[in-house]
């Protein structure tokens, strides 16, 4: 069978049926948004990628979709609190396009982290996570710094054991917990420190989507390819993508190498 955007539209539509919801599709666009009809809250899907997904996954990308638009309009319908709830605030990569407010244009907490990525914070709620926005902050009278500090205070607890392994003489270190937080190891510092000591040749870091954190230990120019291809990799299939370039890390600073067959730039 082949797949269009109007049937993945009508398929989508079919799944995620309620009372309480609306749908309606931008055909300029090719999103399709659903939302709750008495707060007027929602999602918003593009469909082009994950018609894509199901070229390759079939039944498994619509589940996939399926689920988080549950989950996300679940935690949107709730009433979220902050307070009693610091262990469960945690700091979210995402890449430098990811939208800077939330569909009602309320701002969303975030920094500035690399030229290729944000940080920004997310309330777990088990299931699912809700980004911070400024309109949640201000109702409970949290100031960003508290947050900041938290998030970064708990990503530090965080589980950081590592499957290793080696090609072309390049050591390849992979942290993929699947605990929506993995790149998000890239924040604790005492952990990427630790990891510089291992190094014997030059420390290189991938973050291509939020569920996988890649370290090389780069010894040759076979190394830096090999990265190239396995962060492309990672990052087309990653739920959430961030981005299919990798950093060399050097006196604590992140800088985005470009690798182009046996050439690399920063």
């Amino acid at each position: 069978m082949k797949m269009d955007s109007k049937k993945m539209k009508n398929e989508l539509e079919k799944r995620l049926t309620n009372s309480n919801r609306t749908f309606s599709f931008d055909r300029k666009k090719d999103e399709l948004r659903i939302e709750n009809k008495q707060t007027g809250k929602g999602i918003t899907i593009s469909l082009p990628g994950i018609i894509a997904k199901w070229e390759v996954q079939k039944e498994k990308a619509i589940d996939e979709v399926v689920y988080y638009v549950e989950e996300g309009l679940q935690a949107m319908d709730g009433d979220v609190q902050l307070s009693g709830k610091e262990k469960n605030i945690f700091p979210v990569i995402r890449s430098t396009s990811f939208p800077s407010e939330s569909e009602e244009d309320v701002p969303f907490l975030f920094d500035e982290h690399t030229a290729e990525t944000r940080i920004y914070y997310a309330l777990d709620l088990g299931t699912t996570y809700r980004l911070i926005d400024l309109q949640l902050m201000q109702k409970e009278g949290w100031i960003p710094e508290r947050i900041k500090e938290t998030a970064l205070f708990n990503v530090r607890s965080l589980s950081t054991d590592m499957k290793s392994d080696q090609v072309a003489g390049n050591m390849f270190y992979f942290l993929n917990k699947n605990d929506g937080y993995d790149a998000s190891r890239i924040l604790n510092e005492s952990f990427i420190k630790g990891m510089e000591r291992k190094m014997n040749g030059s420390m290189a870091i991938a973050v291509p989507h939020q569920d996988v954190l890649i370290i090389a230990d780069i010894m040759n120019d076979t190394g830096y390819d090999i990265l190239a291809e396995l962060t492309m990799s990672f990052f087309t299939s990653g739920r959430v993508p961030i981005t299919a370039l990798s950093f060399l890390y050097e006196n604590g600073e992140l800088e985005p190498i470009f690798i182009l067959g046996q050439n690399r730039k920063k």
